[in-house]
């Protein structure tokens, strides 16, 4: 039921200079923090079956289809969790989604601790996958709709850039366990973090934009006077907020992208969005890099394990050019640069595949590659397709938008991790690179025909662009 004062009217098509200007409140950066909790879980969860696999095949003496199965789950558990997360969060709201991953991922980590054989551990996975498939839907969104149009990019790369240390978290608990065997402390470590985000997340408000769709208007001013610096600035997104909503009266959902033709346009950029961000290849990197430095001439189990804790380092720090820039230089130029370094280094990593790394030079240039794919990677497609995905859905069909571009991701991952040692074995490293080479050239051509420049626009100006029909590369404008 709407409150006593009802919704409010919009009274501006541009934000007040006071507006722009107004300081972050605290509990903007605490919601952001705990929200990006899900991040961090959501990046152990892929480190650290690369950790725990041999010690599993070793306990329950599986066979390769088991093995595949095992490891493949987490990501059907993820597409599954994904598509369905967009009816959990609009019916439930993004805080009590927030609080669904978090037990997921507790009794997830719980089934594979205590799992006596394959099956058990396969059950387990899938939880964590359903965990991690809501969890990377909703923290996304939740920080889109809860931070000022100015920091919003910044906010949504935080967590991209906790997904980051979760790998390198889960790679350096996988090298300790490792020397008692204990793959069942890899996955219990998992716990840890997702207690914190359950209670944390007890304590952060719900979205306004939620609690206004669901006519709760006094509720989603009163959040916002808790996240925002002035009232001026409260009752301007307030008008936002609620002209997006009367636009969208009769709409939502899966009728929405039945009935209107440009939602349908927002939906079709998100899902290629994020295939996009699956085939640069990054997901190849991160689950096969030992084999990768193998083939670049480093032999031998230590060498492999220090290569991948390096390139985990390596993905941490550079997410941080992306927090640096993100809100300052825009968009498409970080992207147009992170598509060239991935395809300039993909092709160079081809080439000395090609000739087979004989020298010394060669090894470390081919390993110099690996890490410069990664610096692009992480400075570009990692955190921004996720922060264009939360921007570009109209608000009545965020939930839905998101759900499919997210279980899209899972899918593309899915396909990515199937198929990359299929092609390594059957046309060999140099074709396998030099193919994502050329994948990555097209992308730069995708990005200027398709991708909007979204800096310091705010949600519900994206969303009137791509409602009155304007095409997808201007409705940031």
């Amino acid at each position: 039921m709407a409150g006593a004062s009802g919704p409010v009217s919009s009274t501006s098509k541009s934000a007040p200079d006071a507006v722009a200007h107004a300081d972050i409140v605290p509990m903007v950066w605490l919601s952001c923090g705990l929200a990006a909790l899900a991040g961090l879980l959501f990046g152990m969860d892929i480190g650290v079956i690369s950790g725990a696999l041999p010690f599993i095949k070793k306990d329950f003496n599986l066979s390769s289809a088991m093995e595949g199965w095992i490891v493949s789950s987490m990501m059907v558990g993820a597409a599954i969790g994904a598509l369905s997360a967009g009816s959990i969060s609009k019916s439930m709201g993004r805080k009590r989604a927030l609080l669904a991953s978090a037990l997921l991922f507790i009794v997830g980590a719980l089934v594979c601790v205590v799992a006596t054989g394959p099956t058990m551990l396969w059950i387990g996975r899938i939880l964590l996958g359903l965990a991690v498939g809501v969890a990377s839907f909703t923290a996304p969104l939740y920080l889109s709709e809860v931070t000022p149009e100015r920091i919003r990019g910044t906010t949504i790369s935080f967590y991209q850039l906790m997904v980051t240390v979760g790998i390198l978290a889960a790679f350096v608990s996988n090298a300790a366990f490792s020397y008692i065997e204990s793959w069942r402390w890899m996955f219990g470590v998992l716990a840890i973090p997702a207690v914190l985000l359950f209670f944390g997340a007890l304590s952060v408000p719900n979205s306004p934009r939620w609690l206004a769709a669901k006519d709760r208007f006094d509720e989603a001013r009163d959040v916002l006077s808790k996240l925002r610096g002035t009232s001026e600035e409260v009752e301007y997104e307030m008008g936002e907020i609620q002209e997006a909503l009367e636009s969208e009266a009769d709409s939502q959902g899966f009728q929405m992208f039945k009935n209107n033709p440009n939602f349908r346009r927002s939906v079709f950029l998100g899902v290629a969005l994020q295939l996009v961000q699956q085939f640069t290849g990054m997901n190849v990197i991160m689950y096969y890099a030992p084999q990768i430095f193998q083939a670049s001439g480093f032999q031998g189990t230590s060498a492999s394990l220090w290569a991948t804790v390096v390139t985990g380092l390596t993905n941490v720090l550079a997410t941080f050019i992306a927090i640096a820039l993100i809100d300052r230089a825009g968009r498409k130029p970080i992207l147009y640069a992170g598509f060239l370094m991935m395809a300039a280094t993909m092709a160079v990593l081809s080439y000395v595949l090609h000739v087979g790394a004989t020298t010394t030079v060669l090894q470390y240039t081919g390993m110099a590659m690996v890490l410069l794919f990664v610096v692009g990677f992480a400075m570009s497609a990692g955190p921004l397709i996720w922060t264009l995905c939360a921007e570009i859905q109209p608000l009545q069909g965020r939930d839905f938008g998101i759900g499919a571009s997210t279980g899209a991701n899972w899918i593309g991952n899915f396909c990515i991790g199937f198929f990359f040692p299929i092609m390594f074995e059957g046309i060999g490293g140099a074709w396998t690179f030099g193919l994502l080479a050329a994948v990555n050239a097209l992308f730069i051509i995708f990005t200027l025909k398709y991708v909007p420049e979204t800096k310091g626009i705010s949600l519900e100006k994206i969303e009137r662009n791509l409602l009155a029909g304007k095409a997808l590369r201007a409705i940031g404008v």
